[in-house]
């Protein structure tokens, strides 16, 4: 079928048509915006102006936190103004760039969390050959690792998108542009494409679920002969970094690994991994971590004794 493209814009049915709702929306995913805003960039500063940049599990923190960042970024600053208007379009090569550029973060953060996994298996598992394989130049590597995979995935998505064409509804029932809504949009037969965004998308969050499951059961696996105060010093370590997993996987995979159709659920569940997910995790990160709370305190109270 020829590919023809009569769509200039979209129009985004958004999160609810009800005005008071929008209102109240507007106040949390303002509110949540800016506390994704402090949060990462406190630990991002916090990090870099400590130690514990030298420490690969910081190391990897500190990347995961600006993905963050950039992630909830491609989405949220839209859904807020969108909030504030009537009627919420969106140009067709913006909706590409935003779904290229939420694929893309979103793959990052997938990997990174991959990563920092990885490292909590070393270093419980192999501790006395942590330092030799967790290196920093090993480190350098593996974030690259993260961002060319994260591209390619994106790339596909998008590749895959944009070869559509798109000749008359553009009302999209989401608040950004993803795959699966404007799957419906095409105006051809989409089972194919379908497959091929479930097996880029579904596939990549599936596999990656599958390696941090599998290395938390090594994890759980070898300290069950420690002692009870290494025991709980190393789940400890490693329960943050399962909160923030379960928070992003689970909607994600509801989402990406069944059939290429949607839902109206399908918005609620996406919040989770646009904004309730990035929100939480420096919270998590900090509240349960004993050296990130001493960095906070070193570094932001040292600032402001010096201000003072």
């Amino acid at each position: 079928m020829e590919n023809t493209n009569n769509v200039t814009e979209f129009i985004l049915l958004g999160l609810s048509q009800n005005k008071k709702i929008k209102n109240l929306c507007f106040l949390l995913f303002l509110f949540c915006y800016i506390g994704i805003w402090l949060g990462n960039v406190v630990i991002m500063i916090s990090i870099t102006c400590s130690q514990l940049i030298d420490q690969a599990m910081y190391y990897f923190l500190n990347y995961l936190a600006l993905s963050d960042l950039c992630y909830t970024s491609t989405v949220t600053p839209k859904l807020v103004t969108d909030l504030l208007v009537k009627k919420n379009t969106i140009p067709f090569s913006s909706c590409m760039a935003q779904l290229f550029a939420m694929h893309f973060f979103g793959g990052i953060e997938i990997l990174i969390l991959t990563v920092m996994a990885y490292d909590r298996y070393v270093a419980i598992c192999k501790p006395l050959q942590y330092m030799v394989i967790m290196n920093r130049g090993r480190c350098h590597a593996m974030v690259t690792v993260c961002c060319v995979g994260a591209f390619l995935h994106s790339f596909i998505q998008c590749l895959l998108t944009t070869s559509l064409p798109f000749c008359g509804p553009n009302e999209m029932d989401h608040y950004f542009c993803d795959v699966y809504p404007l799957l419906k949009l095409a105006c051809m037969d989409t089972y194919r494409v379908g497959v091929l965004v479930v097996a880029n998308s579904g596939m990549m969050g599936l596999v990656t679920f599958v390696v941090l499951m599998w290395s938390y059961i090594f994890i759980l696996y070898t300290i069950r002969a420690y002692p009870a105060e290494r025991r709980r010093k190393a789940l400890s370590t490693c329960s943050s970094h399962i909160t923030v997993v379960v928070l992003f996987f689970v909607p994600v995979l509801f989402i990406y690994i069944r059939p290429a159709t949607t839902f109206p659920e399908d918005k609620v569940f996406a919040l989770f991994y646009t904004i309730i997910a990035p929100m939480f995790n420096p919270l998590i990160y900090t509240l349960r971590n004993t050296e990130m709370k001493n960095a906070l305190r070193k570094v932001w109270c040292q600032n402001l004794l010096m201000i003072g």
